[in-house]
């Protein structure tokens, strides 16, 4: 790799980092002692399958020249931060050699916008469409849509992507007035009812008995991303948003990006207030209530409540918030009430539905549940080993959870003297 291409990849490495699609071990661990390997934050991350496989992608951005100036973003025209472009081939030709090294698995690609929409994603598609066709690259490929992007480019993008996303940005068209004005919120919600759309008609395209099968078109889906933090939104707001695209653009996954402050602008929360990193943590957690556990949004926050408890986790909060619900008898609950059991996991749920068929279950066979006891012991109504059951109120129940907590991360994290 020459010297030019390596300077590209660490600045348009370092400028992809804002993008939360796909996760980054955040090691920046170098080799300037002549050893084996290096860790330096080049531009791969590691993101996870659906199965929980752990999976390392290229993560970069074509350029990070733009011609907008949105006030949250680091590549925005007015910021005096170093610029560099890649080629098409250059980028083709990194993500092959960086495959055939076995360094990843696939290619997370992103974009400044050059010169307009259209010009931006149409590098874009080429790229992809190079990787598939001449080079014969099955591995994963997800790319970041321009918005305003015609449809012809879109349609193309999803023939040669595996995933498609079209960042929303800010969760409400005010903050994106406010933040983005050039940026318009139609302009986002076109191409992902697009890209609906698409994917539905080739779902059934390929269920068709046809002796050729269609293409593939985007087979992992969409998803999006918004930013959290740099306006006033409420996580209710947030969530509300997220549920809409879940329910009425299929989509796959919605990322918050906790606003990094990056610039003095008046609009912006000030320099040296993050957003603190348990709002994401709590959203994701949210996120996870919506779609897997049968969550509606205001039963986690609503208009009167609309910010998600920093200190426990958003399950935990609604069984406070609805203890007449509990305690509940795990050998006759519905198997959609053991799953909104504090410490109950999907997967741990589904064991105690299936193992109850065969034998009235004890504490002693939930402990081997790889449930999280110190909580729903507060919920089930079971005897359990060395706890009696009170009339405890929601308060009462907060202070026990966070106290177990906070003793068990300081046995984890105390030292200790080891003898060899």
């Amino acid at each position: 790799m020459n010297e030019r291409v390596l300077e590209k990849l660490s600045i348009l490495a370092d400028a992809a980092k804002y993008d939360v699609s796909c996760s980054s071990s955040g090691s920046k661990r170098k080799n300037e002692n002549g050893g084996v390997g290096n860790a330096e934050g080049m531009g791969i991350c590691h993101a996870y399958t659906e199965d929980g496989r752990c999976v390392s992608l290229l993560k970069i951005l074509l350029t990070n020249h733009c011609i907008f100036d949105c006030a949250y973003c680091v590549s925005r025209k007015s910021n005096d931060v170093k610029r560099a472009a890649f080629t098409v081939q250059e980028v083709v030709d990194l993500t092959m050699n960086f495959y055939r090294r076995n360094y990843i698995e696939g290619l997370f690609l992103s974009s400044g916008i050059f010169k307009d929409p259209d010009y931006t994603m149409e590098r874009l598609v080429t790229i992809a469409k190079k990787l598939r066709t001449e080079e014969k690259f099955n591995g994963y490929i997800h790319l970041k849509t321009i918005p305003g992007a015609s449809d012809t480019l879109m349609k193309q993008a999803g023939l040669y992507a595996d995933r498609l996303s079209v960042n929303i940005e800010m969760p409400t068209e005010l903050g994106l007035k406010l933040l983005a004005p050039d940026k318009k919120r139609e302009d986002m919600i076109r191409p992902m009812t697009f890209l609906k759309n698409e994917i539905i008609a080739n779902k059934e395209e390929q269920k068709a008995v046809v002796k050729v099968k269609a293409p593939l078109f985007a087979p992992a889906g969409q998803s999006t991303q918004m930013v959290i933090g740099a306006t006033n939104e409420t996580d209710w707001q947030v969530l509300k948003l997220s549920d809409g695209f879940y329910k009425h653009m299929n989509l796959k996954r919605v990322y918050y990006s906790g606003y990094v402050p990056i610039s003095n602008d008046s609009r912006l929360p000030a320099i040296g207030t993050p957003v603190p990193m348990v709002r994401e943590n709590r959203l994701y957690q949210a996120d996870w209530l919506l779609r897997f556990y049968g969550f509606t949004v205001d039963e986690i926050v609503s208009p009167d409540d609309p910010f998600l408890d920093m200190q426990i986790d958003p399950k935990l909060n609604w069984a406070l918030r609805n203890l007449h619900q509990f305690p509940v008898d795990i050998n006759k609950a519905d198997l959609e009430v053991i799953k909104r059991i504090p410490g109950i996991g999907i997967q741990s749920a589904q064991k105690i539905w299936e193992a109850r068929k065969f034998k009235t279950l004890t504490w002693d066979h939930l402990q081997k549940f790889n449930i999280a006891t110190s909580r729903a012991k507060y919920f089930l109504n079971m005897k359990v080993q060395d706890f009696v059951p009170k009339d405890y109120t929601p308060q009462q129940i907060k202070n026990f959870i966070l106290s177990a907590s906070q003793t068990k991360y300081a046995a984890n994290h105390s030292p200790q003297l080891h003898l060899f």
